[in-house]
């Protein structure tokens, strides 16, 4: 050990002694020396962790677009971080051993030495942090979460991936033949015990999931196919949880619709409304949607019509001055190349989308923003599937279809999304700009829109809520969807969204 290295040992000692009693100081005193003799091991030794390790990368790769802020506790040599292509990278270990080679290995990464239940010396806000394989081994795992708050932003993800404990006696013959690396005792949580101390430490989970069924060669088909089916799943060595914070949860601004004060905190809102043949309705939106937030406005994208929706449009825009709205004539075709078009001339903060059928009352759009404002979600979804319909507002068959889809959906997203048509859905502005921004990943491929934002939102690993509304029949106009035509397309969709977000 060197002098930096036995310098910083003995303030970690000297520190540990605050944080523990004697039992925990030993543990931690344990672990440093145990971490740091790993890392010199592994100066002439790779045993078969190799591909596990690769296919960490992949997911993480995935999960976490290059150009971020990322933070790792329990970085070991730095790796993984290093992968991700942070645009400000983070690694904090408390083995001196680990950091070293981490520092001589990643330059442009800054390395820490410090111990995770006391990250006080650290700045963010970060984009991510990552517990990989770190949280079995930390002596107090609620304080070492409850450290990750003020280094959070709201829209921070924090991901952690730790075994499962049915691979305790595989991974116990691997460290005696010397085939992988020795562990010390382990904590062995269960995804429920993360879960749980994650909300004491004011941690949200996001979603779960299982990865890694064979940690050796030939795994190919078993870890990208096989591990996403029950019951293989239940025999996958690595548990994954997204996190997030648990958003300060304001009280209702119902006192603000209608207007809100000069200087008030409250966003802006944009209601983009696609209209084909709608020319019947148009009146009634400009009569029914309410003012929310410090400013509503409204942005109508007509779609080539048959009948005269456009000029009812203009009518009821001059004879609404103290309206804000705007009128777009769609230069393409289909609604997500309407609601596209809206979406980027909305000025305000939050993006609304409104049927102009109007089988969603507008009247219930202030419940999505309260929803969205008071951070309970971070993308709202309209539900139509939960109440009673009128007779006419939906079919037998597409009622059918609909529940088939949502369980397909919330099995492929890995959040519960049990209504993957209803028009209306609600997030902010500069969420949209992050899934715009990474459209080339998924492409063109949704004529509905609907798919673009929830794929995009479930990529961004983002809070999907669901928010049940009563389904009306239509009072003027034809439904544009063909049940045939558009459920064929649902399905290629299943397909594309197996391939792009489930089995990767």
């Amino acid at each position: 050990m060197d002098r930096e290295a036995a310098k910083f040992f003995l303030a970690t000692v000297m520190k540990t002694t605050t944080l523990f009693d004697s039992a925990g100081q030993i543990y931690q005193q344990t672990h440093i020396a145990h971490w740091d003799s790993v890392a010199r091991k592994r100066d002439s030794w790779n045993g078969w962790g190799g591909l596990y390790h690769r296919r960490l990368k992949e997911i993480y790769r995935f999960l976490i677009t290059g150009g971020q802020r990322v933070l790792e506790i329990g970085c070991g040599t730095g790796d993984l971080l290093a992968a991700l292509q942070p645009a400000r990278g983070v690694g904090v270990d408390f083995s001196p051993d680990n950091i070293q080679r981490a520092r001589a290995r990643h330059a442009n990464i800054e390395f820490i030495q410090a111990d995770a239940h006391d990250l006080s010396s650290l700045q963010g806000p970060f984009d991510f942090i990552i517990f990989s394989d770190t949280i079995n081994d930390l002596w107090d795992v609620q304080r070492a979460l409850e450290q990750l708050s003020r280094l959070c932003a709201p829209s921070t993800r924090i991901i952690f991936n730790f075994y499962s404990r049915l691979w305790q006696p595989s991974l116990t013959i691997a460290q005696k033949l010397n085939l992988a690396a020795p562990m010390l005792p382990q904590n062995w949580l269960t995804p429920s015990d993360v879960r749980g101390m994650l909300n004491l430490a004011g941690l949200e989970t996001i979603r779960g999931w299982q990865e890694i069924l064979w940690p050796l060669p030939l795994g190919g088909l078993a870890n990208k196919f096989l591990v996403r089916l029950w019951p293989f799943n239940e025999f996958a060595l690595a548990n994954f949880i997204v996190a997030r914070p648990t958003p300060l949860r304001l009280p209702p601004s119902s006192e603000n619709i209608g207007g809100a004060k000069e200087g008030n905190e409250e966003p802006t809102i944009s209601v983009i409304i696609p209209a084909r043949n709608e020319s019947g309705n148009i009146k009634a939106i400009f009569e029914r949607t309410p003012k929310m937030g410090r400013e509503t406005e409204l942005i109508f994208v007509e779609g080539h019509s048959r009948d005269d929706t456009y000029a009812a449009i203009e009518r009821e825009v001059a004879a609404h001055p103290g309206t804000s709205s705007r009128l777009f004539r769609q230069t393409g075709i289909g609604k997500a190349d309407a609601v596209r078009l809206g979406f980027a001339e909305a000025k305000g903060d939050v993006l609304m989308i409104l049927d102009a059928d109007l089988t969603v009352p507008p009247e219930d759009l202030p419940r999505f923003y309260e929803a969205l404002r008071s951070g309970k979600g971070e993308f709202i979804n309209g539900v139509r599937l939960v109440y009673p319909m009128e007779k006419e507002a939906m079919q037998g068959l597409n009622f059918l279809g609909n529940k088939f889809f949502s369980l397909a959906f919330s099995w492929l997203l890995g959040q519960p999304i049990k209504d993957t048509l209803c028009g209306t859905k609600v997030l902010w502005k500069k969420d949209y700009e992050l899934i715009a921004a990474n459209r080339n990943y998924f492409g063109d491929f949704d004529p509905f829109g609907d798919y673009d934002l929830i794929f995009g939102a479930a990529k961004l690993n983002r809070k999907i809520v669901d928010l049940p509304i009563r389904y009306r029949e239509r009072t003027y106009g034809s439904t544009n969807i063909s049940r045939w035509k558009h459920g064929v397309l649902l399905l290629r969709m299943v397909i594309f969204a197996a391939k792009r977000i489930k089995f990767v």
